[in-house]
């Protein structure tokens, strides 16, 4: 009795596996940990915890933030990998990659720039936002201002861990 009661709870804390097979636009967001399998057409944006896979036929056209991310489609967009990016052959990726793991095997195609650094080195507007507890539009505007420190790049507001965590403290001491 013991084992099952296990093995239950081992299966709801593994992550649910999804495979989105369809044509689909808009915006998904995932709070929870989930592989994520991308095999049809996806257009939008796409914020997912946990594997995203993007399948040979798959044609993507978005921003995407994710954990641990594998290409092997076509994919046009921003793409931020929190601990790894992988591509694999035939994938075309055009676009701007936030990784600190890049692996680029032969036969997989990558035309855009690059930005790598250690993992959890830089955030995201909405995990500034969220790790300050203020509303993305006033963080927004305070980036804008030079009123907090951060990065610009293609349209996408980017922070450094370090340099939030130095501003944090200046405020709190004045």
């Amino acid at each position: 009795m013991a084992i099952l009661g296990r093995r239950q709870k081992a299966k709801e804390s593994e992550p649910r596996l999804l495979d989105v097979a369809a044509s689909m636009q808009g915006s998904l967001v995932f709070q929870e940990s989930v592989n994520l399998r991308i095999s049809g057409r996806f257009e939008g944006t796409l914020e997912t915890r946990g594997n995203l896979t993007v399948g040979e036929r798959a044609l993507v056209q978005a921003d995407i933030t994710g954990e641990e991310i594998t290409v092997a489609g076509r994919v046009t967009g921003k793409v931020v990998a929190k601990r790894s990016l992988r591509l694999v052959p035939p994938a075309v990726l055009t676009g701007e990659i936030w990784t600190p793991v890049l692996q680029v095997e032969p036969g997989a195609r990558l035309e855009g720039s690059v930005h790598m650094a250690e993992e959890g080195n830089w955030m995201t507007l909405d995990e500034v936002a969220e790790y300050l507890e203020i509303e993305i539009r006033l963080l927004e505007q305070w980036a804008g201002e030079g009123k907090i420190p951060g990065t610009r790049k293609t349209g996408q507001w980017q922070f450094e861990r370090a340099k939030i965590d130095e501003w944090v403290a200046t405020q709190k001491s004045s």
